[in-house]
């Protein structure tokens, strides 16, 4: 299943067989914010609702909501793998902050097409 994004939050979704419900929940926050429906459709609408919501609440406490990721990445590898993927990158006449940027967005959208 691809991921639902809507005003930069993204979504986790699941299907309960028991209650025969989607349920989700944004993800790369600090609060804990689920929705639920039982169709796509309305789970897309639940999903911005939620969102909305939750930027609200956010405004109505005086706190500044979450912001899902900075965009910024602290990566710890193997020197030996840190080597290698420095000289792909060079290679390919990129930057390494670039070359792994592609490379990651390719590999979570394998990852996620695949879920």
């Amino acid at each position: 299943m691809k991921g639902m994004i809507y005003k930069g939050y993204a979504a986790a979704v699941e299907f309960d067989g028991e209650d025969e419900i989607f349920t989700g929940r944004i993800v790369g926050i600090n609060d804990v914010v689920g929705f639920h429906a039982e169709d796509v459709a309305s789970l897309k609408a639940a999903f911005h609702e939620a969102v909305d919501d939750y930027v609200e609440a956010c405004a109505k406490a005086g706190k500044k909501p979450d912001r899902p990721y900075s965009g910024s990445l602290m990566v710890r590898v193997d020197p030996a793998v840190h080597a290698k993927v420095a000289k792909a990158a060079e290679i390919m006449g990129k930057s390494l902050a670039q070359y792994a940027e592609e490379r990651l967005d390719q590999a979570a959208e394998r990852d996620m097409a695949a879920m």
